[in-house]
């Protein structure tokens, strides 16, 4: 009985009915994913509808349930793997084994960079030095000891840390935070005469009203993370602040001689190596004002490799450096800033790996198929 019911499960996997079936699944996520990309921006889009194993709650699907793309990959996967186990194992159908191991490898790739791709950028000004990518959506608090004018000391503290609320202990320092509110998107404004008095007691936040806001995923929009905090060193509680990615300037306060600075800000990965922008150059069609080419002279100064060398990136020429590829994206400030996209991807090799072997087995399934009517053309002839 078990054996029948395995035999049932193994011919589903393999068959071409569910490859037709998933295949249509995957076109209709395309669709809503494209359609979503109005309201919830690409990122948000791509993560709801196609880096997902379940879609919920989502208005095209009249909030109903729905499989994810990751769930949609994952059965293709299982399905490409049947079909090509159930492919008789022979010099004749190398071609066809070599066909379907890269579309495996190729779904690998996929589902790395679903998992773990990290998406940053790095925005930088002529003549400006820059050792730091940074998040597009995603915030931090930032801890910053600033006592030596030569040297700041950063600690950060993730959103998602700041949203669980309670205390929160900053290593390397004596300060604990006791997180008083967090909000993921809210409107600032000043404190109207009469109005209750502000959550803050200490810094700018004392004369600031806040109220929440619904959290936005468009691309040209950013939530205004906010949170009330309270730093906490040696038995002592330095009043509580509002931190804000709508307030500019960071607030201080000093603690046994060592001044610290808190600031909301998106969040940061330091690098062990650093950019400065010699130049940068936008060049446009004669007459018009589209672009034609645009691009950064940028030195690279690694002092673990003892290196410092100038790279020109420009449309479609990226710097793959250190595990992370720097793109030309945008650019700003009349010409005199940069914006580079900063991809890490472990998997980026597979889908050219993907293509080699892909290539490559379609090109022996032709020769052994060519081979075949050759030869049964010869033995006609003879015969």
């Amino acid at each position: 009985m078990i054996n029948a019911y395995a035999s049932r499960i193994w011919n589903v996997l393999k068959s071409f009915q569910l490859t037709i079936v998933l295949l249509a699944l995957l076109m209709c996520l395309v669709l809503f994913c494209t359609l979503a990309q109005v309201e919830m921006g690409t990122q948000g889009a791509v993560n709801a509808y196609m880096r997902s194993f379940i879609v919920w709650n989502q208005p095209l699907l009249l909030r109903l349930p729905f499989p994810g793309g990751a769930l949609v990959g994952l059965l293709l996967t299982i399905n490409l793997i049947a079909k090509t186990i159930d492919i008789k194992l022979s010099w004749q159908k190398s071609g066809m084994w070599l066909v379907h191991a890269g579309l495996v490898v190729l779904f690998a790739g996929e589902f790395i960079a679903g998992m773990m791709q990290v998406d940053t950028n790095l925005t930088i000004e002529v003549g400006q030095t820059v050792n730091f990518v940074q998040s597009y959506k995603q915030m931090e608090l930032a801890v910053i000891d600033v006592t030596d004018p030569t040297w700041d000391e950063v600690y950060s503290v993730p959103d998602t840390l700041l949203a669980k609320g309670g205390a929160v202990a900053i290593p390397g320092t004596p300060i604990t935070l006791n997180v008083k509110k967090f909000y993921p998107n809210a409107e600032l404004a000043n404190l109207a005469p009469g109005a209750p008095p502000s959550l803050a007691n200490a810094g700018v936040g004392a004369g600031v009203s806040i109220v929440e806001k619904p959290v936005v995923s468009a691309d040209n929009e950013m939530n205004q993370t906010s949170a009330f905090v309270e730093p906490v060193a040696g038995g002592r509680s330095y009043g509580t602040w509002l931190v804000s990615v709508a307030l500019g300037a960071p607030q201080s306060f000093t603690h046994e001689g060592r001044t610290y600075t808190l600031a909301m800000r998106l969040r940061r990965q330091y690098l062990p190596y650093a950019f400065t922008l010699k130049q940068f150059r936008h060049d446009v069609y004669p007459g018009t004002d589209i672009p034609k080419n645009f691009s950064s002279l940028v030195q690279v100064v690694n002092p673990s490799r003892n290196e410092s060398r100038e790279v020109l990136i420009y449309m479609n020429q990226p710097l793959r450096y250190e595990g992370k590829t720097f793109y030309q994206a945008s650019f700003g400030k009349n010409d005199t800033l940069s914006v580079l996209s900063v991809v890490e991807n472990p998997g980026w090799l597979l889908p050219y790996v993907s293509c080699v072997l892909v290539s490559i087995g379609l090109l022996v399934h032709f020769a052994i198929v060519l081979r075949r009517s050759l030869k049964r053309r010869q033995d006609k002839k003879e015969g």
